[in-house]
């Protein structure tokens, strides 16, 4: 997901240099939202993994 964020980030840079302000200002709110996502899911993971704990055996 954060490869997502960055290529809607190089988007919007590419878009504001060429001139595109509506483009640019889509594709940095797209690349926002995909980042805080990929945050939350993240912690989620963090949090659930601490959770379960290591408890795995090894034979």
């Amino acid at each position: 997901m954060l490869g997502w964020a960055l290529t809607f980030l190089v988007v919007a840079l590419i878009a504001a240099v060429l001139g595109f302000g509506g483009i640019a200002g889509t594709a940095i709110e797209i690349a926002k939202i995909i980042f805080f996502v990929a945050i939350i899911l993240f912690l989620v993971s963090a949090v659930v993994g601490v959770l379960r704990g290591r408890s795995s055996r090894m034979p």
